[in-house]
């Protein structure tokens, strides 16, 4: 089986994350490194939290705490919040670790050596007010391109531009809000992108980059269109990984630090080297990072992220790898996700609008808001939250569509045969016309996960749940049993190898409630494996005679009065 690499845009350290964040870049990586696993691939999944930059300094001094010491209690606070909903990371690390930190150097030494970093005296925004320079993206102005008031200098959330401070119009600092600045001279090292261009634009002809989403294409042969730009990779900050002394003494004693754009994808390999030196006293063998990275031929590798992320990984971390002149492995796949919204309006961290990870699992189970967000996936297009759309799918697809089913056929089959999955008739022409079907909507859920369709991948699992409804609705073992024991019998160990299948292909999606699916029968672990179309079509996964228990009801509706408390608790259309 293949080894595939797996990577989620690095959620920042400022504070907990918001379900946008979750589905644009955790969930689905998540979801599909699950898939993979049961498929029988070697997978990796690596991710970590962003904690260079200064919105990470003004939080620290915000909670009246250190920058290293806030960087740690935030990285436990959202590692908890993923291992609540479920995220199987391999390794979730820290962007500021000594492994990055490293690595960062390294890659700045071999790009200097190449020839593609520079050294140049630039004027810098410096606030009076502030009595510091600041870093681009605490400038804030009016866009020249699109005319957003709210763009940062670093680039413009509303048309992601990659932005200059200089560009905007009617700057001022975001820290202080005074729009007294002046530009002062400091010097600053360039990474020389110019001289890549044409080095990037033959990787991203030859990488496949044709079957990536159109919203991830578009964005990375828009920037190359445009032309790339040389682009400062320092910054005047306290907190980040110093430019090392060995090649730039000066700037070094200036306390010049690399750009935290600059260092996080660097992170994927150093949160990596992070999970193998993690083993290194136990089983070093185990985990080689480098591997997963270096002249990995065999390594298939996928990146997760928001459409604004898409500009980074998909020109500017490729020109940095490439003019390493060493062999990194590039991304193979870039899965883009556009904006999930709030009753029509964006989630916002820095605004507290809309409902955030931590919220949302005080609120209800994990599996409702992975099974939720995957339905509405922002993949084609932006999409939007409101608790009308999200009671509406947990009641019918989660409560009445599988939950009941799973609880009406296990009650019943031990009310009326005992605590055993009962033996009955040999399987007829109704058991034959369902086992096609079933092998047929697998199949076509297997197509959409690996084209990385989510939102077609959970119609078609939400497709399978639904057949079994239809033929529990068809063969009626409650008429049954009254003129065909055996007959009812039949009906009911079909559908219980209905629910064994369920929990195996909703386990991605639902692990959780799979678990709980698949826990109710005395199963060896084996059984939990993916199952082939021909399995799938025999449904014979639960022999005659195996013990089962009533598991308790998988999925609670979202009652009128819940909608009226969340509504209230979390704004609605009319106040959003």
């Amino acid at each position: 089986m293949a080894r595939h690499l797996i990577t989620s845009a690095l959620p920042y350290i400022n504070g907990i994350k918001h379900l946008g964040n979750m589905v644009g870049s955790m969930l689905p990586a998540d979801v599909y490194a699950r898939y993979l696993r049961k498929r029988g691939h070697n997978v990796l999944y690596i991710c970590a939290t962003d904690e260079h930059g200064t919105p990470a300094e003004l939080a620290a001094k915000a909670a009246g705490q250190s920058v290293d010491a806030f960087c740690a209690e935030q990285h436990d606070k959202q590692k908890a919040i993923y291992d609540g909903f479920g995220l199987e990371f391999d390794h979730f690390g820290r962007s500021s670790s000594q492994q990055n930190v490293e690595l960062t150097q390294h890659f700045a030494r071999k790009l200097h050596e190449n020839g593609f970093i520079e050294e140049r005296a630039i004027r810098q925004v410096y606030s009076n007010t502030d009595e510091r320079f600041l870093p681009d993206r605490y400038i804030v102005g009016t866009c020249p391109h699109c005319g957003y008031d709210k763009a940062r200098g670093d680039q413009c959330e509303n048309c992601t531009r990659v932005l200059d401070p200089t560009d905007l119009i009617d700057a001022r600092s975001a820290i202080s809000g005074s729009g007294d600045l002046e530009v002062r001279e400091t010097k600053h090292l360039f990474l020389l992108q110019s001289k890549l261009q044409h080095e990037v634009e033959g990787w991203l002809a030859g990488n496949g980059s044709k079957e990536w989403p159109t919203l991830a294409s578009s964005i990375a042969h828009k920037w190359l269109t445009e032309g790339l730009q040389d682009r400062a990779i320092t910054r005047d900050l306290d907190w980040g990984v110093p430019v090392p002394a060995d090649v730039w003494p000066e700037l070094a004693a200036e306390g010049k630090v690399f750009y935290v754009w600059f260092d996080a994808p660097i992170e994927y390999i150093g949160s990596t080297k992070e999970w193998a030196d993690a083993a290194r006293d136990t089983a070093p063998e185990s985990r080689d990072w480098k591997s997963w990275w270096y002249e990995a031929d065999d390594v298939h590798y996928t990146e997760f992220m928001a459409k604004d992320n898409v500009p980074f990984h998909s020109v500017m971390f490729p020109a940095t790898q490439l003019g390493t002149r060493e062999p990194w492995k590039k991304v193979d796949f870039l899965k883009a996700f556009n904006w999930l919204n709030y009753y029509g309006g964006k989630f916002s961290t820095s605004q507290q609008r809309g409902i955030f990870t931590d919220a949302a699992l005080e609120l209800l189970p994990a599996d409702y808001w992975r099974y939720f967000l995957m339905a509405h996936a922002p993949e084609s297009d932006d999409t939007s939250f409101t608790w009308e759309l999200f009671s509406s799918s947990v009641n019918k697809d989660l409560a009445d569509t599988l939950g009941n089913f799973v609880n009406r056929v296990l009650s019943f089959s031990r009310k009326r045969f005992g605590d055993e999955v009962p033996a009955g008739a040999e399987a007829g022409e109704a058991e034959r016309k369902l086992g096609e079907e079933i092998a047929r909507l697998l199949a076509e859920h297997e197509a959409h996960m690996e084209a990385l369709q989510f939102r077609k991948a959970t119609a078609s699992l939400r497709a399978l749940w639904s057949a079994g409804n239809s033929y529990l609705e068809e063969k009626a073992p409650w008429l049954e049993i009254k003129t065909d024991k055996d007959a009812a019998a039949l009906t009911l160990r079909t559908a219980m190898n209905l629910i064994h299948l369920y929990a195996v292909v909703s386990e991605p999606f639902i692990p959780a409630s799979a678990k709980a699916m698949r826990g109710a029968f005395a199963l060896a672990d084996d059984t939990a494996a993916w199952v082939t179309g021909e399995e799938a079509a025999a449904l014979a996964f639960v022999p005659a005679g195996t013990p089962f228990t009533v598991p308790p009801v998988l999925f609670a509706k979202i009652t009128e009065d819940d909608l009226e408390a969340y509504r209230a608790r979390f704004g609605s259309g009319d106040d959003a």
